[in-house]
């Protein structure tokens, strides 16, 4: 099988197109044919050598698919060849076949593509969990503060706080993806290359409840001075290169929680809990409450120019590619 390899660390461009042998299921695990997957910050960071999780080389990386299954490990029950799934997979997405956990696999939902499926696991599991199983516990007619809001995760935090019943004000970068976050659900947007967030939430919607934070830096810190008194402050990940630091008198001023949230730990400790979230965004886009977004798609040989997008910033919604 055709695979993307990485076989020293460094930037996406090391990435090398290679056939190698197709990877057997193990107990518990499905084989999946990919028809194509999603690409996560994550990945970068795994190709430098930076992820917490530091595979062997050589190694595909790629941690979510979308494709049929092909055969299955030992104990596995409820998934047959010929089934649409979407994945959450260990790595290895970026290939024309991988394996994954049976427990970490879905069914598509009648009326969603491959494209759509293998960007919709690791995104919308995210927003999920910080938003209505974590801490969080965002509630219908809060605010919710989205930073980074046009990137993969940052519109299905918009899509999943509007099926939730808030109010949501997306802060990105530019007037163009202003424009796009309110085209996407956004009941408000702010341009913060132009804006201060903290005066701008308050001048919207008197302050924040609730903040979606993926990027660090700045806007973490703005952020934070945006929260009413009892706020919470979701703590994805460092997309903009900082990592911010909290002063623990400001939280105890306010009564406020800054909550971090690293969904694949779930995954690794606690499966059942991602299992209960794909069930739950099953359900919800089934009901139509759920609209993901993909933004860019690349083929498999261009898996490097898909993962520099994540890392130059400049990829709006989901970026996927396409394997079959």
């Amino acid at each position: 099988m055709r695979a993307m390899l990485v076989n020293e660390l460094g930037k996406p461009d090391t990435l090398t197109l290679t056939e190698t042998a197709s990877p057997p299921p193990g107990p518990g695990e499905v084989r999946v044919a990919v028809h194509a997957a999603g690409c996560n910050f994550a990945d970068t960071l795994m190709i430098s050598g930076h992820y917490q999780y530091k595979p062997e080389l050589p190694f595909a990386p790629g941690l979510e698919v979308a494709g049929t299954i092909i055969d299955s490990g030992e104990g596995v029950t409820g998934f047959k060849p010929g089934d649409r799934v979407m994945s959450w997979t260990r790595l290895g997405g970026f290939a024309e076949e991988a394996v994954a956990e049976a427990a970490n696999t879905m069914p598509i939902p009648d009326g969603m593509d491959y494209v759509t499926a293998a960007g919709f696991p690791i995104t919308y599991s995210t927003a999920v969990v910080t938003l209505n199983h974590r801490q969080i516990h965002l509630e219908a007619g809060e605010v919710l503060l989205v930073n980074g809001a046009t990137g993969g995760a940052g519109l299905a935090a918009v899509d999943i706080g509007k099926a939730m019943g808030a109010t949501v004000i997306a802060a990105v970068g530019g007037a163009a993806k202003a424009a796009m976050a309110r085209e996407y659900g956004a009941d408000h947007a702010i341009d913060y290359t132009t804006e201060n967030i903290r005066d701008r939430v308050k001048e919207l919607t008197g302050g924040a409840d609730v903040v979606f934070d993926p990027v660090g830096g700045d806007a973490f810190a703005q952020s934070l001075r945006s929260l009413n008194v009892d706020g919470r402050i979701a703590i994805i990940g460092f997309a903009g290169g900082t990592i911010p630091q909290i002063p623990a008198n400001y939280l105890l001023v306010k009564n406020l929680s800054a909550v971090g949230v690293s969904v694949g730990g779930y995954r690794r400790t606690h499966p059942e809990v991602t299992g209960q979230t794909f069930t739950k965004l099953g359900e919800w886009f089934a009901a139509g409450k759920l609209h993901p977004k993909v933004g860019h798609s690349f083929p498999l040989e261009r898996a490097a120019e898909a993962l520099t997008m994540l890392t130059t910033r400049q990829a709006t919604g989901k970026v996927v590619i396409t394997v079959r």
